[in-house]
Formats: structure tokens, sequence, C-alpha cells
């Protein structure tokens, strides 16, 4: 019986689901036990995101899933995240009490989303027969900091999963969310789920860590924008790395670099189909025959100018200390030298953040001299990013060309081994991220 004031945390369709859970189980299937098998054939770790548990119709056919996996031999730990809106309905509860909730409260609220969520397939597992048992982040000892919202995981005692593992139950753990060293609930922010997924598969040194979405892989560009691109079969830690940090959304950075640090084979696939999705491995040699895997962008970016500074040493301290303290990651930066002992410095931030941004800009620019800070919400940032970089010459100077054929203007350019961003104005985006997959052979079959 769920207590009285977790009920009414609950939204309505979490309601129905639990309501309606009888009706959805049908009584005196046999259950699947290990009846003799002498081995697992591997250990798989599963990770469902919102989508694919947004309802009682969803969550059975991960059940479904999930059984024809344990049923071959294997070892199975599921992580999920909560239904498909829940943990943005729940930070909105806490938002109409106060504008400033306490985030250890906060982390308390919204980690029910996932309890729900391993509750209810743990529940539909065991009424299909299968053994299963649910696991929140602290019962399944993920250890993280104490910042709240934002929590690191520093360690796995994968104890209790083990156990579980070896009598032969599928273990469901509660993703996004672990606990400090003082026994609070934290969260691990958006995305966190993925990372979760991922480091619980280091823990137990996993033969893979399956991330299912509501995409079927990693393309070569988003298929909403560039109509020819396509499924990438295979691609490396790095490069999947750039891709998720400059714009494509598959998989969450940390749960990336978790993935490449204890060399974690990830496989991004459909929950709502059977193909073959995205390996994501280390890097092997036949990556690098192409030089450029895939093009990305953001539209997440905003441009701010320092103009007329004075150039002298502790200036850039001044500006970035500003910044840094009051949380705000700066992305891009280039300085111009003028005549007179003056420089303009430019710099990107997210759009979230460009409001306060700027008003701390204001700021330091009358206390250091500065003539004029200029603002620009209206940009993007694209990117051709691919390990063959490396041993291919003339990338940059190709996409340059491409863009300037096209009359894009760049206005500001970062590069590393295997990228080359370029900030742009908005209303180029879909035509820059275009020709530079054209350009690049990536239409091709």
């Amino acid at each position: 019986m769920l207590d009285a004031g977790y009920w009414m945390l609950l939204s309505p369709s979490c309601k129905s689901a639990i309501r309606n859970l009888k009706s959805k189980i049908s009584p005196g299937r046999r259950p699947l036990r290990a009846g003799g098998r002498n081995r697992t054939m591997a250990l798989i770790v599963q990770k469902y995101g919102g989508t694919s548990v947004a309802d009682l119709d969803r969550i059975q056919k991960v059940a479904e899933r999930l059984i024809r996996v344990y049923s071959a031999g294997n070892d199975v730990v599921v992580v999920l995240s909560a239904m498909a809106g829940e943990t943005d309905r729940l930070i909105q509860l806490a938002h109409q009490i106060t504008n400033d909730p306490n985030r250890r409260e906060l982390d308390v609220l919204v980690a029910t989303g996932e309890q729900t969520t391993v509750s209810l397939l743990c529940i539909m597992l065991e009424s299909m027969g299968c053994p299963a048992t649910s696991l929140l982040g602290h019962q399944a000892e993920i250890l993280t900091n104490r910042a709240f919202g934002r929590a690191r995981i520093v360690g796995i005692h994968a104890t209790r999963i083990k156990e579980l593992l070896s009598q032969r139950k599928i273990v469901v753990v509660a993703g996004f969310q672990g606990r400090d060293q003082q026994g609070n609930i934290t969260t691990l922010g958006r995305g966190g789920s993925d990372t979760s997924a991922v480091a619980i598969a280091a823990a137990l040194n996993a033969d893979v860590c399956e991330i299912y979405t509501d995409v079927d892989g990693v393309y070569t560009a988003d298929p909403n924008l560039c109509k020819k691109a396509k499924k990438i079969e295979k691609i490396c830690y790095d490069e999947m790395l750039e891709m998720a940090s400059l714009g494509a959304k598959v998989l969450q950075i940390r749960a990336v670099e978790f993935a490449k640090k204890f060399n974690v084979p990830v496989h991004v696939r459909s929950s709502f189909q059977e193909e073959e999705g995205t390996m994501v491995v280390k890097e092997e040699v036949d990556m690098e025959r192409l030089a450029v895997s895939g093009v990305t962008y953001t539209k997440d970016e905003a441009r701010i100018t320092l103009s007329r500074v004075p150039d002298k040493p502790g200036i850039a301290s001044t500006i970035f200390t500003a910044i840094g303290e009051a949380g705000i990651v700066v992305d891009m930066i280039i300085q111009n030298t003028r005549k007179g002992g003056l420089t303009d410095l430019t710099f990107t931030v997210s759009k979230s953040n460009f409001p306060k941004a700027m008003a701390i800009q204001n700021e330091v620019a009358e206390s250091i001299g500065a003539e004029q800070v200029i603002g620009d919400e209206h940009i993007a940032k694209v990117s051709v990013i691919g390990v063959g970089m490396r041993s291919h010459s003339g990338v940059a100077a190709k996409t340059f060309a491409v863009l300037a054929k096209e009359n894009i203007n760049i206005i500001m350019i970062s590069t590393s081994e295997i990228k080359i961003s370029c900030i742009i104005e908005e209303k180029y985006t879909e035509l820059a991220v275009q020709v530079l997959h054209h350009a690049f052979g990536l239409d091709s079959p």
C-alpha cells in the first residue's frame, strides 16, 4: 500500500498506471527460473529512457524484451529513467511553493519518479513469471559527492547487485540518483540515467551497456535537418564525446566519459524496434578511413564581446573569474588586438546563461575601463567531427571554402585534432549542415 503522502505526489498518469496494473497482469504464467542452466552467456546492462517507460503498455514491451534476453541465459541489469515528463512535473510542484526550493529536498522529490518506474517494471516482470528485484540508487550503493541536482558518481559498491544476479534475478535500478557520504539522496542532473547505466556496467565489468532511447542510433547529422543523414554503425569514444558536447543529444557526455575511462562498449539503439543501433567503442584502425564521420550543430549559443579592453596583464583573469564564480561555463574565446594598447575579447556561453553573463560583464567592463559590452543570441555552432582528421590534411580549409561558397560568414573558429567548430548566424544553420555533410561525402552509402 502506498503511503498517502507519496500518493499525492504522483501524476495522474502514474496513478492511473498503478490502478490499472492488475488488468495488465495475466495470472497463471509459468515462472522463468534457471532450471538446469549451467552458465550465463553474458552480463548485459540496459538503460531505458522516459519515453520507453512512458506508460504501462511501453513498460510491458520493455519487460518482454528483457525476458527474451534473460531467457537466452544472460544476466541482466536494467536502469530506468522516470516516465516522460514526470521529473519536470515534480520540479514544477516544488516551484509552486517557492522559486528557490531547498536543493536537498528537491532531490528527494524528483528521485520519486524513478522509484515509480522501477517498481512498476518489477511488478510487471514478476507477473510474467520472471524473477526481478528493484533497487533505488542508495540501495545499489551508488555513491556521489554532495552537489545536489548535479552530483557526480565517486564509486559504486555493486555487492547487492551481484548478490541478486547470483540468484538469477533481473536487477532493476533507479537511474539518475545515488547517495552522498552522509546518506542524503542526490541526483545526477539531466541525462543522469545514462551515466548511472554506464557506471554500473563499469563496476560490474559488463559485456555491453545498451542505451535504449527514442532514436535508433547515432547519425552522421541530425536527420530532421539533413534528410540524407545515415546511421553510423560504429563510432569511437572521442568522436562520441565531441558529438555529445557539440549538439548531438543521443548520449549524455558524462556517460561517454565513463565508457571511455573504463572501456565499456555502449550500444545506442531504439526501444521501439529490434534492429541494431550504433556501437560506441574504443578507437580502431578502420575508423580512420574517413576524414569526417559526422556534422553536428547547436543553437544553444550566445556571444558576448567586450570592446576596447585595456590590453594588459590580469584583465582576462578579471573577466573570466567573474564568470566562473557565477558558475557559467565559457565555450569559445577569441581576442583581437587593436592599436593603442587595446583589444576586443569575445566569448560564447549557453543561451540560458546569457542574461546573467551580460549583467556580470557590464559590471566588469565598467571596472576595467572597457568601452562597451555587445551581446548576440542569434548564432549557432556548426561542427565537423572525425578521428580521421588526424591523418587527413585540408579538412579545415575545405570546411571554410564550403561555407564561403554559400556566403556563410564565419564569426568564430575553434579546432582540435578531431573537430572544427564554426560560429555562424543562426539563420544559416540548416544550409551549413547540409552542404558540409555533402562536401565530406557523408551523403554517400
